[in-house]
């Protein structure tokens, strides 16, 4: 559209107005500001009104949204460089191969494939890798591109025409057991040189991508790297845009004015099984949403063919037809022909005059915005150009734009992996492609011959920009992890009369670190707004916040040792009440190293229950991603928490975390099982550079630390998830039982081995089992080695060594439900009896829960006595004398059911 029609539409008469004379003078009045002093005063004037109106009382809405029309006016557009021609070329065989790919897929497999997505974004795609995403150079750290991850197959046809990809690889699309296939989706972990983040499970690439752009503002400004060049770019589709995750950081990206990200919203108003807003506008929606979050919306609805009608159109006719024709028209509009467009969208004789000199193939001809390469290189020009605020781009596009009348606009199409015979010829005679008659049901793949111009543009593009996309860093420069005696304090006992509690000692932990010469300005501490919770508010002052604004106010503690200070250099990430922005934090510090070529050691401290359980979906992408960095799971364990009740406490996030299975997880009971872990966990992640992440729970009760015990495998026990704590001195023919234990719970069985000497006689030997999962994989792992040698001599578990000689049933008790510690059942060789905490949480003091849920040392003790006389060591009756002696109800309520 030229200015000219955009203020004609202004200009049209509203039925609603009851003075047109008034109004008309009104906007002749800015008709003439806008022509002699420019927008920008104009737009000041009516900001000016509407607030002064508001200062009176007049308290009317106001509405953010804009004609259903293009953002950028004709006249505006600039010269779009390159050849338009090659790429149009470029286009076609890409949608060609993207195609190909999930077809022959489908005909020697079940494996699936979409097709319809990318057929909607091509020329999105196109025009981003032809003229605006730079690849990481020597002086550039490169853009970062979120890839809708529908659209995964059109990816790799362009890879494929440049020489990235070979037709094998091709024909293994989402067969990837033999090692020489393609992913489904976006998936590092699968594709660790091509793909950087993964972003199907839809939601989570908009906001992992906002959280990404501010940490590179926080790396920007502490001086690790240079980042305030480089751009995010984020494509999503409009049904994604439903997730709350999609839209829940919208208003922090406008707050801490990340400029340079760049939403792309592919809306060619169709989710996976109909309309996005049948009812609706899902454009108009989104442009009211981001506006109102204090975004930059551009609009690309309409192609360059219908310039040509809305210069001929005076009265605005055509511009208020778009706006009341709801989504779910315009999907049936494309879905027929231009005979229907002209019959049921021009419906009104002043409509059928502006284009009866237009044949039905000319209306069918026009086309929506996103699907115009100049159109689209217009927006993508003027969000690369920068601003102080994001920008999202509203493109509309046809889903299976181009494949024919089974596809195109079609509510079934995203499920679509055929296309028959018909519909292969018209693409190919569309886009004039050279394959024969003869060829086409077998859908072959068309490349580029070296040499061809079109290959030579494509890498000649992409040369100008720095190198190929997408593509990954594995691996940046290994950083020494100090030695464990650099936690020496930590290994020791506490003095008489003093305790710590786990959480404690992580804070000691922390401040080592961030004192070490080479990881300290590398540590990112992360918190949503439970600092002091956690004790960590003497971080503050130390290290500071980090607010790209500084601190522009004078906190209210600001007199106290621990004051609140924000700072333009602070270290600490400090999130709100947002576990999943504090994730988001995470994941963008532990990607660092591949992303930004800077290794990074975030640790992101949160209550356990809302860690696993509240953002699962999060932890599972950072595994995806590599991600490189520790969770600590704070106040963890089901009976810690005493007052906070069901909602607080923690029983099951170890066993989320066991389903990641690049996540180590450990429970430790005392500060040096923290420091031994913590201490390999960096050898391994920032020295050795492995592709793993901790979980590891901390808890806020205050005990006597013990020191380390003595001897020279016990760190290495520790880290294989069970290490000898105590044994115990007793004659050889007293009854014996191997007591284990871990996070808090540990104190109850070291008090349920006092009891059992005492009070009954039988020796107990004690086990730390921190690593319960670790156990476990280390148990599966040994199974599966032996499965495979059977002639070889077999591998025992570390468990299972280390209690082959050890007499008696085995108790283990943690303050998590019983499956956790149930997955080593099969290798533990005695009779073994598991306590856990299954069952709802419930307010009450820690010695009432641990009693409710039946884990402290007197349910510990009768539950040995109980497999002792199961094993007939022991006579029943003593069972039934503990159960006298501690006062047990057995008529008590099953914790699980209460």
């Amino acid at each position: 559209m030229t200015a000219t029609q955009h203020d004609e539409i202004a200009l049209t008469i509203d039925p609603r107005d009851d003075d047109p004379q008034e109004t008309a003078e009104w906007l002749e009045a800015l008709e003439g500001v806008l022509g002699n002093v420019g927008p920008a005063r104009a737009h000041y004037l009516i900001e000016r009104q509407i607030a002064h109106a508001r200062l009176r009382g007049q308290l009317q809405p106001h509405s953010g949204g804009t004609p259903y029309v293009n953002t950028i006016a004709v006249d505006q557009q600039p010269r779009m460089p390159g050849d338009r021609e090659i790429e149009r070329r470029i286009r076609s065989y890409t949608r060609w191969n993207a195609m190909a790919m999930v077809v022959r897929a489908g005909k020697t497999s079940n494996v699936g494939g979409h097709i319809a997505s990318f057929a909607s974004a091509a020329t999105l795609y196109d025009v981003g890798f032809s003229h605006f995403w730079r690849a990481p150079t020597a002086d550039h750290g490169g853009d970062l591109v979120f890839v809708q991850g529908h659209v995964a197959p059109g990816i790799y046809a362009r890879a494929f025409l440049l020489g990235r990809l070979d037709a094998k690889q091709l024909d293994n699309y989402r067969r990837e057991v033999g090692g020489e296939g393609l992913s489904s989706y976006p998936h590092p972990w699968l594709m660790p040189d091509f793909w950087q983040f993964p972003t199907v499970s839809m939601g989570l690439g908009p906001l992992m991508a906002i959280y990404q752009t501010r940490f590179m503002k926080y790396l920007q400004a502490r001086g690790i790297a240079k980042t305030d060049d480089r751009k995010v770019w984020v494509f999503l589709g409009d049904g994604e845009m439903d997730e709350p995750e999609s839209l829940g950081a919208i208003g922090m990206a406008a707050r801490e004015r990340l400029g340079n990200l760049v939403f792309v919203v592919n809306a060619n108003l169709q989710r996976l099984d109909g309309p996005v807003r049948g009812n609706g506008k899902i454009v108009q929606e989104l442009e009211s949403i981001f506006l109102g979050a204090g975004w930059r919306v551009i609009k690309v609805l309409w192609g360059g063919r219908w310039d040509d009608l809305f210069a001929r159109d005076k009265s605005g006719a055509l511009a208020r037809r778009m706006m009341e024709v709801v989504d779910g028209e315009y999907q049936t509009y494309r879905s027929k022909s231009g005979a229907y467009l002209r019959e049921h969208f021009f419906n009104t004789p002043e409509l059928k005059a502006l284009v009866a000199d237009y044949t039905d193939d000319d209306l069918w001809s026009l086309d929506r915005g996103g699907h115009d390469p100049v159109k689209v290189f217009t927006a993508f020009a003027e969000a690369a150009r920068g601003s102080d605020v994001p920008t999202v781009i509203l493109a509309k596009t046809i889903k299976g734009y181009g494949m024919g009348d089974q596809g195109q606009a079609s509510n079934v199409n995203h499920q679509q992996k055929k296309v028959q015979r018909e519909a292969l010829l018209a693409l190919r005679d569309k886009y004039a492609l050279p394959v024969a008659d003869a060829e086409i049901e077998d859908v072959p793949y068309i490349s580029l011959p070296e040499g061809s111009k079109e290959l030579t543009y494509m890498r000649g593009r992409r040369e100008a920009l720095g190198g190929y996309l997408p593509a990954r860093r594995q691996k940046a420069a290994s950083l020494p992890a100090p030695a464990l005696s650099a936690f020496d304090a930590l290994l020791r006992a506490t003095p008489e009369g003093r305790g710590m509690s786990t959480t404690m000692a992580f804070v000691r932990i922390l401040g080592t670190l961030l004192r070490d010469k080479e990881l300290g300005r590398r540590i990112v501490p992360i918190v949503p707004d439970e600092s002091r919770t956690f004790g960590m508010e003497g971080l503050f002052r130390q290290i500071g916040i980090w607010n790209q604004d500084g601190q522009r106010y004078t906190p209210q503690d600001a007199e106290t040792l621990t004051s609140y200070k924000e700072s333009t250099t602070g270290q600490f990430l400090q999130e709100g009440i947002n576990e999943a922005g504090g994730m988001a934090d995470w994941i963008a510090a532990a990607t660092s190293y591949s992303t930004h070529g800077e290794p990074m050691v975030p640790f992101y401290i949160f209550y356990s229950m809302f860690g696993f359980q509240r953002v699962g979906d999060l932890a599972w992408a950072a595994a995806d991603m590599r991600a490189r960095g520790f969770l600590l799971g704070g106040i963890s364990g089901r009976t810690t928490i005493n007052g906070e009740g069901l909602q607080h406490e923690d029983g099951h996030s170890l066993l989320w975390a066991s389903s990641v299975p690049n996540c180590i997880s450990y429970d430790p009971s005392f500060a040096y099982e923290l420091a031994v872990i913590v201490q390999d966990g960096l050898r391994r992640m920032v020295q050795e550079q492995e592709d793993v992440y901790y979980y590891i729970t901390v808890m806020n009760e205050t005990y006597a630390q013990p020191a380390m015990p003595a001897g020279p495998s016990v760190a290495q026990d520790i880290l294989k998830g069970m290490y000898a704590f105590s044994k115990a001195e007793s004659a050889e023919s007293c009854p014996r039982v191997q007591l284990m234990g871990a996070g808090t719970i540990f104190n109850e069985v070291i008090a349920a081995a006092a009891l059992l000497q005492q009070d009954w006689g039988v020796a107990a030997d004690v086990w730390g089992v921190p690593g319960l999962t670790e156990l476990a994989r280390d148990g599966r792992a040994a199974e599966r080695h032996n499965l495979l040698h059977p002639e070889a001599p077999p591998r025992v578990p570390h468990v299972t060594r280390r209690l082959q000689d050890a007499p008696g049933p085995v108790i283990v008790a943690t303050d998590y439900i019983r499956a956790l510690a149930d997955q080593i059942r099969a290798y533990v060789p005695q009779k073994f009896v598991v306590l856990g905490t299954d069952g709802f949480g419930r307010s009450d003091t820690r010695a009432a829960l641990r009693h409710f849920f039946e884990v402290d040392r007197h349910w510990i003790a009768i539950a040995a006595l109980k497999a002792l006389a199961d094993e007939g060591t022991i006579p029943g009756t003593r069972v039934s004398e503990a159960i006298h002696k501690y006062g047990i109800d057995p008529e008590k309520p099953n914790p699980l059911h209460a």
